[in-house]
C-alpha cells in the first residue's frame, strides 16, 4: 500500500472499528470456503472480516501495514497470528495458503509487485478472494449521503488486473446484500474512518460531519438508528499453474524429470553388437 491515504487510516482506528459495516456470513464462506483452511489476510485492518473467517474455523494469518489497525484487531482476536507488512512483500515462504482473501484493501496495492506476491505464497489450486462493501445508492437518502462524503473507495474494476496478469485465470463474482444500523455516534465514525475525509483539515472535516448530522436529524431517527443499506461486491479466481524452471537456456523443461529418474521407454544396449535395443523397466 503506497498512496498516502491508504496509510491515513492509523489515526482513525477507533473510529474505523465501530463505525465500519462487517460483511454477511455467506460472503465470507463464498469466497474462502466453508471447511477449515489456511488463509492469508491482506490488510486486514481491524479485522471486519478476519471474525467471520475465524468463526468458520479457517487458520488466518492477518497482515496489515498499519500497527495501530492491528492492534484493534490483536485486542478482539488474540488467537490469530498477526503480521505488519504489506501486499507488496508478503512474510511468507512459497506456496504457503490455500486463499488469500482482502476485503476493501485490494484498490490500495500497487498491483505490478502485489499480484506476483500472491500469486507466489498462494498453494497450486489456490485462489485469490476479494471484497468491497457499496452503499447502495439507490435509496434516497443513502445518496444524499454519498453527495456529502464522497464516492465509493472501489473505483476501478478489479476483474480487468486480476484477469489480464497471467497470474490467475477466470475472476467469478457475485455479491450479497445486507444492512448496517448506524446510530448518530456511529454514522459519524462511519465517515471519520474514511481516507478522504482523515486527510482534511479540522474545519472541512467538521463542516462535513455537520452536514452529515443534519441529514441525519433530518430523517428523524434519533436514538433507534437507520439502517444503511450495502452490497457487498466479492470476486476470486483460481492461481494459474507455475511455470517450472527450463532443462536448459531457452528450452521449456516438458517432461519434468528429475536426474535420477529413467524417462518413460529408456533403452539401453544389451553388450553385443547387434542393434536389438532392450527396454529398461526399472
Amino acid at each position: 500500500m503506497s498512496d498516502l491515504p491508504a496509510r491515513s487510516f492509523g489515526a482513525v482506528a477507533e473510529a474505523y472499528h465501530r463505525g465500519r459495516p462487517a460483511y454477511p456470513r455467506e460472503a465470507a464462506a463464498w469466497l474462502v470456503g466453508d471447511q477449515p483452511t489456511t488463509v492469508l489476510e491482506l490488510g486486514a485492518g481491524t479485522g471486519k472480516l478476519t471474525r467471520d473467517l475465524v468463526a468458520l474455523g479457517h487458520d488466518v494469518h492477518a497482515t496489515d501495514p498499519d500497527e495501530a489497525m492491528l492492534e484493534v484487531l490483536r485486542r478482539d482476536l488474540p488467537d490469530v497470528r498477526v503480521s505488519v507488512a504489506g501486499a507488496e512483500e508478503i512474510p511468507a515462504p512459497d506456496a504457503s495458503y490455500d486463499v488469500v482473501v482482502s476485503a476493501q484493501a485490494f484498490h490500495w496495492f500497487d498491483l505490478d509487485r502485489a499480484l506476483p506476491e500472491i500469486a507466489r505464497v498462494l498453494k497450486p489450486g489456490g485462489r485469490l478472494a476479494l471484497v468491497w462493501n457499496e452503499r447502495d445508492e439507490r435509496i434516497p437518502w443513502v445518496r444524499r449521503l454519498g453527495r456529502i462524503i464522497g464516492t465509493q473507495d472501489q473505483l476501478r474494476d478489479p476483474t480487468e488486473a486480476v484477469a489480464t496478469s497471467g497470474l490467475f485465470g477466470f475472476v467469478e463474482d457475485t455479491a450479497f446484500k445486507h444492512w448496517q444500523v448506524v446510530q448518530r455516534r456511529t454514522i459519524l465514525d462511519l465517515v471519520r474512518s474514511r481516507s478522504n475525509v482523515a486527510t482534511l483539515d479540522e474545519e472541512a472535516r467538521e463542516a462535513m460531519l455537520a452536514q452529515v448530522l443534519a441529514l441525519y436529524d433530518d430523517y428523524g431517527r434519533g436514538m433507534d438508528g437507520m439502517q444503511l443499506p450495502y452490497v457487498a461486491r466479492c470476486y476470486r479466481s483460481v492461481v494459474a499453474p507455475r511455470v517450472r524452471p527450463s532443462s536448459a537456456a531457452g528450452e521449456p523443461d516438458r517432461d519434468h524429470h528429475r536426474p535420477d529418474e529413467p524417462t518413460p521407454m529408456e533403452t539401453t544396449s544389451d553388450g553385443t553388437n547387434t542393434d536389438m535395443l532392450l527396454i529398461d523397466f526399472r
